[in-house]
């Protein structure tokens, strides 16, 4: 199968290039051969993917997560990585590494109770299969948001990707710019009926950090890399805790007795400084809370990036023989989005594709699966008519009106009643962008977010479908979980 295309090369007068100054890649678009060549190899691409779908098992599964990460922040964080390449006018040939995989589809993002989902019944879903209510992680929706009581109840729990990696003998790990017990990472190891229990539950309830470091699966969690130290430490250590438990220390002592090889690090000269592949258990708390946002001052800050705490993951993780299963996200594209920090969520999303590049880099598509998707929309949207040269990050002047290119439904910066961003002490990425509504923080969108994978058994990555659905393709890869057994043949 397959399809012949032949590239035109065609020649532009020089008067023709040289109209009104116009750039060389902006006046080539004006001949449409240069459409039907770029098409035609788009196509042939398209077909060439689809001749030969990866169907082994999965040995390894790469799972990321762009929290926030709505389809408008995906575009705008691609025209803004092209433009601060130094391009006068972009030529959309530009992507950010995961739109480069071969299958996309469309995810459905509500709550069990909501039509527009939070961070942690969006974890739930993608994390175990099981949708859930907004508010909860790693439970049923017969669980309501603070029903302690209900989310004892082991018929309410429910397992996720990660169990269900360490029950097949697989390694596993976490990896997150946002503190480690936050709703994200939280629904591959918790069962709260609040994301918020963190350091602290009512009545019988573990709080979530408890969870992690005393309960199965995050017990037996191979990598746990973010921020977050405040959850683990008591008040006299600047913690969180009220029950006075230093949950670093007791994690550490429960390695030793497990005769564990491990190491505890604090910033990134510690993880730098590790020899990874001696390594059996590796902990990494960057931040007492959520590590920093990319590019303020991180050789001050000295916070790993992303990218590399991706890096030693996988280091850690690809000495089992039986593959592992590694979440990964990037938490703080949300973060910037709910203040109305545009430029910020756009430098996080690029940071967030400079990790996937990573992954992508140093795993082999034959037995690696890699999953790109976000938990849920913001209301960010890019507007008006700019001209292709026009920065997205700044504001436009048409006919005497002049408004920023990208701006928000609702938000903190609605209190201005400006349509253009107020700049900040700082720096750039630090702007405030308009909204329409105040609101104390911008709200999250209810639209469908994107998916994009590569690998063994990627090409099941297509059309529109549930969120719930993820793991579910995962397990069916790396026969996992519900699909143990219902894949013998491979």
């Amino acid at each position: 199968m397959g399809v012949s295309h032949q590239l035109v090369l065609f020649d532009f007068p020089d008067d023709y290039l040289a109209d009104k100054g116009r750039p060389l890649q902006q006046a080539r678009e004006y001949d449409a051969q240069f459409w039907m060549n770029r098409g035609m190899s788009d196509l042939g691409r398209r077909l060439k993917e689809l001749e030969n779908p990866i169907v082994g098992r999965a040995k390894n599964i790469v799972f990321f997560l762009g929290d926030g990460m709505s389809i408008a922040t995906v575009t705008a964080a691609r025209v803004h990585m092209e433009q601060s390449s130094g391009s006068a006018f972009p030529d959309g040939n530009a992507s950010l590494t995961f739109e480069n995989f071969p299958y996309t589809g469309l995810v459905r993002t509500y709550c069990v109770d909501k039509q527009v989902a939070d961070s942690a019944c969006s974890s739930t879903a993608y994390m175990t299969g099981v949708k859930a209510n907004s508010g909860t992680v790693g439970v049923s929706g017969a669980v309501r948001e603070n029903d302690c009581k209900a989310s004892l109840d082991s018929k309410n729990q429910v397992d996720s990707i990660l169990r269900w990696a360490q029950m097949a003998g697989k390694s596993t790990g976490i990896v997150t710019t946002t503190r480690v017990t936050h709703a994200s990472p939280a629904g591959g190891y918790a069962h709260s009926a609040n994301r918020g229990w963190e350091s602290s539950a009512p009545d019988d309830c573990l709080d979530i950090a408890q969870q992690l470091v005393t309960q199965s699966p995050g017990i037996e969690l191979d990598v746990i890399l973010g921020g977050g130290r405040q959850e683990f430490l008591p008040k006299n250590m600047n913690g969180n805790r009220e029950d006075g438990r230093d949950l670093i220390a007791e994690w550490k002592v429960r390695m030793m007795k497990n005769h564990r090889i491990y190491e505890y690090v604090k910033n990134k000269t510690e993880l730098l400084d590790v020899n990874l592949k001696d390594v059996d258990k590796l902990l990494g708390l960057f931040s007492m809370s959520h590590m920093s946002y990319t590019g303020t001052k991180e050789v001050e800050r000295d916070e790993p990036s992303l990218s590399e705490m991706t890096m030693a993951a996988i280091e850690v993780l690809r000495k089992n023989e039986n593959g592992y299963v590694l979440f990964i996200e990037g938490g703080r594209i949300d973060h910037a989005h709910h203040q109305n920090l545009a430029h910020m969520a756009l430098s996080e999303t690029i940071a967030f594709s400079r990790a996937v590049d990573v992954a992508d880099t140093v795993t082999d598509p034959e037995d690696t699966l890699v999953v790109v998707t976000s938990d849920h929309s913001h209301t960010m949207t890019i507007n008006g008519y700019p001209s292709r040269g026009d920065k997205i990050v700044e504001h436009v002047d048409r006919g005497g009106e002049s408004y920023s290119i990208l701006s928000y439904a609702n938000g903190p910066s609605a209190k201005f009643h400006k349509y253009q961003k107020q700049p900040s002490k700082y720096g750039d990425k630090f702007d405030l962008y308009p909204s329409l509504v105040p609101m104390s923080l911008e709200t999250h969108g209810g639209e469908d977010v994107a998916v994009w994978a590569r690998g063994p058994w990627a090409h099941l990555f297509v059309g529109s479908f549930e969120q719930n659905v993820l793991p579910l393709i995962m397990s069916y890869a790396s026969c996992i979980g519900p699909s143990k057994g219902k894949c013998s043949d491979r």
